[in-house]
C-alpha cells in the first residue's frame, strides 16, 4: 500500500467530530495511549481497524487514507443530480445520485454528459392527464435506434428501456418539473425539461 491513514488526518477528522483521544479509543476498543501515538507519528492503527475507524471518524475508508474528505452537497438524495453510466459492450445501465467508479464487462464507464436535444434527436414531451407522452423522431433500426429514455424528477427516475423496431416513445407519470433524458446508441445522451401543464419540445 503505497498510502497509509496520517496522525494529522486522524486528529483534524477526531476534533472535527468533538471526540476526545479516550471517546474514539473506546469506540474502537483500544487504548487512548493507542489514538495519541497514531496522531504524534509514533504510530500506526492496524490495518483491521481502518474500518471501524473510519465508521467512528464518520467518512469512507477511501477518505481516510487520501486525508481529504468528499462533501456530499445532496445528502437530501436529489433525484435531479442523477449521473448515468451506460456499458458500450452490453447496454447496462447503471444511475447513481452522484459521479462514482463503475466497471462493466471489464470497462471503467465514464459518466454520460447530456446535451440538449438537437433535430436529428427531437424528443417531445405532451402533458396527457397525469401522465408525460414522450416521443422521438429517430430511427429504430438494428444499428441506429434509442436504448432507453428516462425520466428523472426531484423525488424518483423512471426508465424505459427501448429496443430496435419498437416505437420510440413512453409515458411517465408526472412527479413535479424534470429532465427527460434519451439515449442514442450511435450518438449519446440527450435531454429536454419537462413540466406539467404544458408541453414540451425543441425548436
Amino acid at each position: 500500500m503505497t498510502q497509509y491513514v496520517t496522525g494529522t488526518t486522524i486528529k483534524f477528522l477526531r476534533e472535527k467530530k468533538g471526540y476526545t483521544q479516550r471517546q474514539l479509543a473506546d469506540l474502537l476498543a483500544v487504548s487512548d495511549k493507542a489514538v495519541s501515538k497514531w496522531e504524534t507519528q509514533r504510530g500506526l492503527p492496524d490495518i483491521s481497524l481502518l474500518e471501524p475507524l473510519a465508521k467512528a471518524l464518520g467518512v469512507s475508508v477511501a477518505e481516510l487514507l487520501s486525508g481529504e474528505q468528499v462533501i456530499n452537497s445532496n445528502r437530501s438524495g436529489n433525484m435531479l443530480r442523477t449521473c448515468i453510466y451506460v456499458c458500450p459492450v452490453c447496454g447496462n445501465v447503471i444511475q447513481s445520485l452522484g459521479q462514482g467508479s463503475f466497471t462493466c464487462c471489464g470497462i471503467t464507464l465514464p459518466v454520460q454528459e447530456a446535451e440538449e436535444a438537437d433535430e436529428a434527436h427531437g424528443v417531445c414531451v405532451q402533458q396527457v392527464e397525469n401522465e408525460y407522452y414522450v416521443t422521438l423522431r429517430h430511427p429504430m433500426e438494428k444499428d441506429h435506434y434509442i436504448s432507453f429514455l428516462a425520466l428523472i424528477s426531484p423525488d424518483q427516475i423512471q426508465m424505459k428501456k427501448l429496443y430496435p423496431e419498437q416505437n420510440p416513445e413512453a409515458r411517465f407519470a408526472i412527479s413535479g418539473a424534470g429532465t427527460l433524458y434519451a439515449y442514442c446508441n450511435q450518438h449519446g445522451l440527450f435531454r429536454v425539461s419537462a413540466s406539467p401543464r404544458r408541453s414540451v419540445s425543441p425548436k
